[in-house]
């Protein structure tokens, strides 16, 4: 490794981007799993464009945090340009971003939550061995959320 790399470490991944329709269903979402909302902005002007690449553009974002206050997720809502494909439906199996993972305590409980406010589990939860439950969820705006609950603490 040159010195160069040596001196440039990763500190962390800051977070998670996902675009929706609702922004206001999105963080309702999150928030029935755990998350909480940090702030709420809109991002435009010049210097947005010039890091998306998408030129001028005026977009809703929405921050939600986890209760251990190490991950985060950026929701946006394009107001312009206008979104321009759509990949609430990809199974799982689909090329690119997927799906968030999120470790809980009780997978069935909040299951029974989600599902209570309209999502819809993917498959079945599932037991891996001794080690954990898991499952996929789809949300709202068909947002793809993976929830694992550690059986056995180490």
């Amino acid at each position: 490794m040159d010195k160069a790399m040596a001196n440039n470490k990763l500190l962390r991944m800051d977070n998670v981007g996902i675009v929706v329709e609702s922004i206001d269903n999105a963080i309702s979402f999150f928030t029935e799993i755990g998350l909480k909302l940090e702030g709420r902005a809109m991002v435009e002007g010049d210097w947005a464009g010039r890091v998306t690449g998408l030129g001028t553009q005026r977009v809703e974002i929405a921050m939600m945090v986890t209760p251990d206050g190490h991950s985060r997720l950026e929701i946006s809502r394009f107001l312009s340009p206008p979104t321009i494909s759509d990949h609430r439906t990809a199974p799982v199996n689909s090329l690119g971003y997927l799906r968030v993972m999120f470790a809980v305590e009780d997978i069935d409980e909040l299951v029974s939550r989600l599902i209570k406010q309209g999502a819809e589990l993917v498959g079945e939860v599932v037991q891996y061995g001794a080690s954990y439950k898991l499952c996929y969820i789809r949300g709202a705006e068909g947002i793809l959320v993976g929830l694992a609950q550690q059986l056995v603490k180490q």
